[in-house]
């Protein structure tokens, strides 16, 4: 599904890896490994080069947008750009099914972003990702600020997309995270992986 060779940028590389579907790959590593900006580069959001390809297709040989609806990446930190919450989400029926399963309900859509906690935002950025049914999701500590419930729902969440074929990369502080992700376990050390590619 997703294979990745040779691939450098700005403090890392070269890095390979391979993802199959429903496979999860969990890189640890100190802050300022470069785990961070393995994902930005595999989701084309930083200059980097090296073959990356979602099944046998180069990321080059598409637009932008369109490897980014494929290859989504969450952020530690997610960026808003409109007020409210609802803004953010096309489809409200099936965004409101999304709520329900991160422990928000419908009323969340009508919440300012300005008044979201940080665990919300990471609640609902997720949400929002997962929207356009990326077939790989690159996700930066998308449970650092929550509390064991909530992290439990997310999990239980991404298991469920794991499960109808998602492949996952995610990067986190936690190694029971990987253990309760069932992850391949890699770890970053200056730029570089390790781990089986």
């Amino acid at each position: 599904m997703l294979s990745i060779r040779d691939l450098t940028g700005t403090g890392i590389g070269p890095i390979a890896l391979k993802l199959a579907n429903r496979e999860v790959a969990a890189i640890t590593g100190p802050s300022g490994a470069g785990k961070s900006l393995l994902l930005r580069a595999i989701a084309d959001l930083d200059f980097s080069e090296g073959a990356v390809m979602l099944d046998g297709q180069d990321r080059t040989s598409m637009s932008a947008p369109d490897w980014r609806r494929k290859v989504t990446y969450v952020a530690a930190e997610t960026g808003w750009w409109a007020e409210r919450v609802g803004d953010h989400f096309e489809d409200r029926t099936a965004a409101i099914r999304l709520l329900e399963q991160i422990g928000l309900g419908e009323s969340a859509l009508d919440w300012s972003i300005p008044r979201l906690s940080t665990g919300e935002k990471q609640r609902l950025g997720l949400a929002r990702s997962l929207m356009g049914k990326p077939r790989v999701l690159l996700l930066d500590e998308p449970t650092s600020a929550l509390d064991i419930a909530n992290r439990d729902l997310i999990e239980a969440l991404l298991k469920s997309r794991i499960d109808e074929g998602t492949a996952i990369i995610i990067v986190s502080h936690d190694p029971e995270q990987a253990k309760r992700m069932q992850a391949s376990p890699y770890r970053m050390k200056a730029g570089k992986l390790e781990g089986t590619p």
